[in-house]
């Protein structure tokens, strides 16, 4: 067990290496409700019932046979009473945290797999408790956010940790050690810290931290991350390669550890593929049929009856098919990564292109609007840029276009959209940043630029750009995309007639120079 000097030097580790993502504001009005004995029904009932999606999604877990067995369950208030407040809590912040830490746009790291294994590890866990009668309210929430470390890891270590996760995938070396190895701080670690920041309780988040190092947590601890440990190894059945020897594990695990037949082990597996494949559809993930554990031994069976050959002729030739099954997909994955690149990335400057971040200023002002946040967005481009081509030439020109590309793109945090909008112009999507944070960030984007020194043929050339700024703020009027890009373009127009070089910051009807 790490005592607390060990924890405060892993967490300082941790914050310099990654940028840990805030909750969204609906969790966090959620945690709120619940904190508000005297009115956490009435308060919780109100935030999801205003969110008709969630709604949705809320009553059709709650109608499902993993959580209700007497009636129909119509609307929340009624979902609380049948089944807790606790329970109703836990499954709203699956759904709203699944939603906004899902990109199926992002390179490398498979949001869908991730997200697949993290919900049948829930279901799993849910099972474990209610079959046993395991008293762990917060079971659901807390075994699917057990691995979230890895996601908050891949979003900022991008390509570097993808390798990571490709030499940990079996029989290698254990994701932990590798990690440890590489950051000095695991995936567990990383979740604890992410969840603690989050402010959710101790019994979602000390489960988390021990359930890969059982031996290292209180007896107390060990209980809920026992039931994690075997959660996902259930999971992975359904979502891995390893099927047959982990599901035997997994068999073996529950028939010593819980005093149960074999039949039964074998009922708690097909269970287990049965609810998730109802669940899943709920989170919106990509539809893919989760056969029985049962079901698969009775395929295999009439396989075996049909092949007249040996076990050793067989086994070689499973093998090998599995063997190119893998190579397959990792080649389809390959290609369709590079595939996302070509379509959304700009060749020049490798910024996403006009199309990515057209896509993107849709998605972020949905979401703004959804969670009542604020949103800016920057214009710029370069002064005099034609000078540049019509001196030095459009090679010279291009090489001012990638250095400002690359400066850009060191000077944004990882959650901003840098695109190359068009020519010599550029755009900054800026999610969750008020009027001043735009203003700020703008003004060093401009001093950034005027500093950077771009060598050809012996020779330093040096630009300026005009920008315009503009935000969506939460109590601010309606505003489409089309107007908050027109909005931020006039702002840039401003700067280049008033002597370029600066910004211009642009609201409705009022507009600020600086």
């Amino acid at each position: 067990m790490q005592t607390n000097e060990n924890y405060h030097n892993m967490r300082q580790l941790i914050d310099k290496e990654l940028n840990l993502p805030s909750l969204p504001v609906i969790a966090v009005q959620i945690l709120n409700a619940v904190q508000k004995d005297d009115t956490a029904l009435t308060v919780l009932g109100e935030i999801i019932s205003a969110d008709p999606a969630l709604t949705a999604k809320m009553l059709q877990v709650a109608n499902s046979a993993l959580f209700n067995c007497n009636g129909e369950i119509t609307n929340i208030n009624r979902a609380m009473s049948v089944l807790g407040t606790n329970t109703i809590k836990n499954i709203a912040l699956s759904f709203v945290i699944a939603a906004e830490f899902n990109d199926p746009n992002a390179g490398g790291f498979n949001h869908d797999r991730y997200w697949r294994h993290a919900v049948t590890a829930a279901v799993s866990a849910e099972l474990l408790s209610k079959s046993f009668n395991l008293q762990y309210n917060d079971i659901f929430v807390t075994a699917l956010l057990q691995d979230i470390g890895m996601l908050v890891i891949s979003m900022t270590k991008g390509d570097e940790y993808n390798s990571i996760l490709k030499e940990a995938r079996p029989p290698h070396a254990d994701l932990s050690v590798l990690e440890k190895k590489e950051y000095g701080f695991n995936h567990q670690q990383v979740g604890y810290a992410l969840l603690t920041n989050w402010l959710l309780p101790n019994s979602i988040c000390e489960p988390i931290l021990y359930h890969h190092g059982l031996q290292e947590g209180t007896e107390s601890r060990c209980n809920t991350a026992e039931i994690l440990q075997l959660s996902d190894q259930l999971a992975t059945i359904y979502t891995g390669s390893e099927t047959a020897e982990l599901a035997r594990k997994c068999q073996l695990t529950l028939i010593e550890k819980f005093n149960i037949d074999e039949a039964q082990a074998l009922d708690l597996l097909d269970a287990v593929a049965t609810n998730s494949s109802k669940i899943i559809t709920t989170f919106e993930l990509s539809p893919r049929e989760i056969k029985p554990y049962s079901s698969l031994l009775q395929e295999a069976n009439a396989e075996l009856a049909k092949l007249n050959m040996s076990n050793e002729q067989l086994i070689l030739e499973m093998q090998e098919a599995k063997e190119k099954a893998e190579k397959l997909n990792a080649e389809l994955q390959d290609a369709n990564t590079r595939l996302k690149e070509l379509v959304y990335r700009d060749g020049l400057t490798g910024l996403y292109n006009h199309r990515y971040f057209q896509e993107s200023l849709s998605h972020e002002l949905a979401r703004a609007n959804r969670y009542q946040t604020s949103v800016s967005l920057i214009m710029f481009d370069i002064d005099f840029f034609k000078k540049v081509n019509d001196i030095h030439g459009h090679p010279a020109g291009d090489l001012v276009l990638m250095n400002i590309a690359k400066a850009v793109s060191g000077a944004v945090r990882p959650c901003d959209i840098v695109a190359r909008y068009g020519g010599e112009e550029f755009a900054v999507i800026l999610p969750e940043t008020s009027t001043a944070g735009a203003k700020v960030f703008a003004a060093r984007l401009r001093r950034c630029v005027e500093g950077i020194a771009t060598l050809v043929d012996g020779q330093q050339i040096y630009v300026t750009v005009s920008a315009g700024a503009t935000t969506l703020n939460p109590k601010g009027i309606a505003t489409t995309k089309d107007v908050l890009i027109e909005t931020a373009d006039r702002g840039l127009y401003m700067s280049k007639q008033n002597g370029r070089n600066q910004v211009t910051i642009l609201e409705p009807e009022t507009s600020l120079n600086q």
